[in-house]
């Protein structure tokens, strides 16, 4: 089995079906990646295969879950190399999707790789989480907000949580240390908002690899005070 069947193979496993285009473009990214990564540091993770299951493949498991709906707003925090933000984008272009994160090198990357992928509805914003959670745009604005791998839970809620609309998802992919991060953060979670819906455990294809995503739902205005000043957070998590 080559490469672009265990991408395909993999993502028919999760559910998710791929046309021709939208698989051209899964493989143009990964060769834009690729490409940009001799150039800044993206990622780690350089065989092809492996970023087939690893970056992508992982990524569309946001989609599994079927909270991403036609129409949605949604926003990738702290996205780094475009996961899961440009893969969920990539997959489902009826939904608005916003990439935000802090380092302008890699907003570059991302603006050439929205523009070679010809991808609409994208907005590419160099900044950090805390200073745009309070602007008004933002704030509680988004249906759908994602992050992959970017700080401990009780940290990343604060980034996060703000920009849930009310009846919307926070939607955070983890690894096995879930359960000691939820601990540490159940009362972070409350204060901004949020309540805990569902965990979603999935094995990915072609791996032994175990990732979940924990579904938060905003059922309560976050208080102005949050986020705080950017580097407040991860200082001096909520406790």
């Amino acid at each position: 089995m080559n490469n672009v069947d265990i991408l395909v193979k993999g993502l028919e496993r999760l559910g998710i079906g791929v046309d021709a285009e939208k698989l051209e473009k899964l493989i143009a990214f990964k060769d834009i990646l690729l490409d940009w990564n001799e150039k800044i540091n993206l990622t780690s993770i350089t065989d092809e295969k492996e970023v087939y299951i690893k970056h992508l493949i992982d990524s569309a498991t946001c989609l599994k879950s079927g909270m991403i709906k036609a129409g949605y707003k949604v926003i990738d925090i702290g996205t780094g190399a475009g996961f899961p933000g440009m893969v969920i984008k990539i997959l489902k272009d009826d939904i608005s999707m916003t990439l935000l994160d802090s380092l302008n090198k890699r907003i570059i990357y991302l603006e050439d790789a929205a523009k070679r992928l010809a991808l609409n509805q994208v907005d590419i914003i160099h900044g950090r989480a805390e200073e745009f959670g309070v602007k008004q745009g933002y704030r509680e604005s988004f249906d759908i907000v994602l992050s992959r791998a970017v700080a401990s839970l009780n940290v990343l809620v604060e980034y996060c949580i703000p920009y849930v609309k009310m009846g919307g998802y926070f939607l955070c992919q983890k690894g096995p240390s879930y359960k000691e991060e939820l601990e540490e953060a159940g009362k972070a979670v409350e204060i901004l908002g949020g309540s805990l819906e569902r965990i979603e455990e999935y094995q990915l294809p072609y791996s032994d690899i175990i990732h979940y995503i924990l579904i938060i739902k905003k059922i309560k205005n976050t208080p102005t005070k949050y986020p705080r000043k950017p580097g407040k957070p991860a200082a001096s998590p909520i406790k």
